[in-house]
């Protein structure tokens, strides 16, 4: 007999099960806190019983722990400032998509170095999770693969569904049984109509193969998630969070008979993916939400202790501390400015 399976696999490493990692890295009784009040925060927001908004702002991606948490403590203290009328998630994201090749981010390859030591990266990644939500700030991420929530989903406050999974049936599934408010991005087209039935989607139940606890295959069967909401990030050459494309977001919002909840990623094609034009947008949608708009929730910020970008060195000495090597970000003081800017701005509006 032939083999017919298999060909092209060159050969399978166990994996840690998701209870292994959890009795390896615990849930802290301050971590648990900090997760809890972040998803019902976000949750009173969506349902309008919170009149704040919220803003998602941190690294395009976590390379580096002691960096990232040198900028989550700095985080926590600019979201004590601005708490009245600004509610802080700290972008965590561990997993990145790639076009064609590149590094696929912390979990896949935690050491850089195409060594691909998975079980070691999600070790990491719950570790750092951990001690982001201690510091008191609820997490956000992308999820990426259906594998990933088991491990990390219990310290996750607020989840991204990327423009190019947003389509994904299997995304939508994950997303209907998954504990945090859901942002669908819209497609890369700009179009939000991919994104729409996305939300419409994961708000119904689901059933489909995953794994459990213990790590074996099992029928994942949920409940459906009602805090499914659009994220306009901008696309087709161009950017969407301008009133016209606010407007006509709301519309297919209550088209499909959804709750009219926006949020206006300040990064991708929204700022042409220049850092320096982020500022530029969140001034635009702060206006309008000070011209009396209620459908924009929240903001997303790609930002870092550094401004810009690296590429990752030969020699890993040589990386720069707190910049990023994926997409570029704009720098702390920057960050600092663009929060208090909100602040002020939205006085007698959001609180």
């Amino acid at each position: 007999m032939q083999q017919t399976e298999n060909l092209n696999i060159e050969s399978f490493t166990p994996m840690p099960t998701p209870e292994d990692v959890h009795a390896r890295v615990p849930m802290s009784a301050a971590a648990e806190k900090t997760v809890v009040a972040g998803r019902r925060t976000l949750e009173a927001i969506l349902d309008r019983r919170d009149p704040r908004l919220f803003v998602v702002a941190g690294p395009c991606s976590i390379h580096d722990a002691d960096a990232g948490l040198d900028y989550a403590r700095r985080l926590k203290q600019l979201a004590d400032e601005v708490t009245d009328r600004i509610v802080v998630v700290m972008r965590v994201y561990f997993e990145k998509p790639r076009t064609t090749t590149g590094w696929k981010g912390y979990i896949n390859d935690p050491r850089l170095d195409d060594s691909f030591h998975i079980e070691e990266g999600m070790i990491k990644a719950r570790e750092f999770l951990r001690a982001v939500n201690e510091i008191g700030l609820p997490a956000g991420t992308e999820a990426l693969d259906p594998i990933s929530p088991q491990y990390l989903g219990d310290l996750i406050a607020w989840t991204a569904i990327g423009a190019r999974t947003a389509e994904s049936q299997t995304h939508r599934e994950m997303s209907s049984g998954l504990s945090t408010p859901v942002g669908f991005k819209n497609g890369t087209d700009g179009s939000v109509d991919t994104a729409i039935n996305a939300i419409l989607s994961a708000a119904s139940p689901h059933s489909f193969l995953g794994i459990n606890g213990g790590g074996n295959t099992a029928i994942i069967r949920t409940r459906g998630n009602r805090y499914g909401h659009l994220v306009l990030r901008g696309g087709g050459g161009r950017p969407n969070y301008d009133t016209v494309s606010v407007t006509i977001a709301e519309e297919a919002l209550k088209k499909a008979k959804l709750a009219q909840n926006i949020v206006v990623d300040c990064s991708h094609a929204n700022s042409y993916k220049k850092p320096e034009l982020q500022p530029l947008v969140m001034t635009d949608v702060i206006h309008q939400v000070r011209q009396g708009n209620r459908s924009i929730v929240g903001l997303m910020i790609e930002s870092h202790i550094e401004a810009g970008n690296q590429p990752i060195p030969a020699d890993l000495a040589q990386l720069k501390y707190g910049c990023s090597i994926t997409d570029a970000c704009v720098d702390w003081p920057t960050t600092e400015a663009m929060l208090r800017q909100a602040y002020r701005d939205l006085a007698d509006v959001r609180s």
